[in-house]
């Protein structure tokens, strides 16, 4: 008998924010711009360069000797998850539906504070969750090296160089105190995702051809790789170039509908109904919906919903497709946010 199951990243396909961006604006001097540098560079080390032991998403622990330095705390951190996340329209509904539907995860790069947050708002359980675990007041900074990463921060902002970055993340602040935290902080991104699912499987004793995978993102590539080489469903929503690479099925949506829907019609028919469904869907919805047994309740709320396109992605449309779907990412997500790796 299958026993399949649904795993999601949170950030894009659940919420809209992108927690650490947002925390680096709060309190880093110009943060946003700041971010934005260091995720770049985050993207060269693990898909350009593939650095050993480097993966996807490092930038969250890049950028934790500067929060330390303007002075984010724990508290700090999980007042502002609290206050400022936003869902994907439709995904308190999502989840609800598909944790009731089969057994479901959310497996995330976002600080465990962050998806704490999310579940309090949603209900979704907690135990279902994996992310990046940090502790910020376990770690002293000395007035000496506070001033000196506010200088590493202008200096990382006028000169984004790799050499210059390299310098500073892997030579300067090793040498400082606040270094072990970046040594210490282990993201839950790319190759550390895909574990995860493993050990999912492992613990609930689940089969990779029954995983379904949910993702937008470069912290996605390894799972969603994984899924589809399996024989599981690796699904993007409004995914980036990395994601759609990595895909069978692209999502371009203003809200989480589809993602019930095709969660309803995996667990129900496995991966090659879904993708006679997304077929059929592209060209005539409303019979799509008629013809394969899709929840009665989501097949109404069709109609009522706009901006949904669904493909089957392949070496034909790919480059189009990532066109489309970089566009859905910043109308749902905005331009700073949905333009990020």
């Amino acid at each position: 008998m299958n026993r399949r199951f649904f795993v999601s990243d949170c950030e894009g396909p659940l919420s809209i924010n992108d927690n650490a961006f947002e925390l680096s604006g709060k309190y880093i001097d110009d943060g946003e711009k700041f971010f934005q540098i260091v995720s770049r560079y985050d993207d060269i080390l693990a898909d350009e360069i593939k650095r050993p032991g480097y993966n996807a998403g490092g930038t969250l622990k890049l950028i934790l000797p500067f929060l330390k330095a303007y002075g984010a705390t724990n508290e700090d951190i999980t007042r502002f998850s609290e206050e400022t996340i936003l869902m994907v329209p439709g995904a308190r509904d999502t989840l609800q539906f598909v944790y009731c539907t089969m057994p479901s995860f959310i497996v995330s790069t976002s600080y465990q504070q962050y998806i704490q947050a999310l579940c309090n708002l949603t209900g979704f359980p907690f135990e279902n969750t994996y992310s990046t675990l940090l502790d910020m007041d376990k770690y002293s900074l000395t007035p000496r090296e506070e001033t000196r990463l506010m200088e590493l921060r202008e200096d990382v902002l006028n000169d984004q160089s790799f050499e210059n970055l390299e310098k500073i993340f892997w030579e300067l602040i090793p040498q400082m105190s606040i270094g072990k935290i970046i040594e210490d902080v282990d993201p839950v991104g790319g190759e550390g995702k895909k574990e995860t699912v493993k050990d999912i499987m492992e613990r609930f004793q689940f089969q990779a051809s029954d995983l379904m995978y949910v993702g937008d993102s470069i912290t996605d590539v390894q799972p969603l790789r994984y899924a589809l080489e399996k024989g599981g469903l690796s699904v993007a929503f409004n995914g980036n170039g990395y994601a759609i690479d990595e895909t069978k099925i692209a999502i371009m949506a203003d809200n989480t509908l589809p993602i019930s829907i095709l969660a309803d019609l995996f667990n129900k028919g496995g991966r090659e109904e879904v993708i006679e469904f997304v077929n059929q869907f592209k060209e005539e919805p409303q019979r799509a919906l008629y013809d394969y047994p899709v929840d009665s309740q989501l097949a109404r709320k069709y109609p009522k919903m706009s901006n949904i396109q669904m493909s089957i992605v392949d070496d034909e449309n790919r480059e189009k497709i990532k066109e489309e779907s970089l566009k859905y990412r910043k109308n749902v997500r905005g331009e700073s946010i949905g333009g990020l790796g």
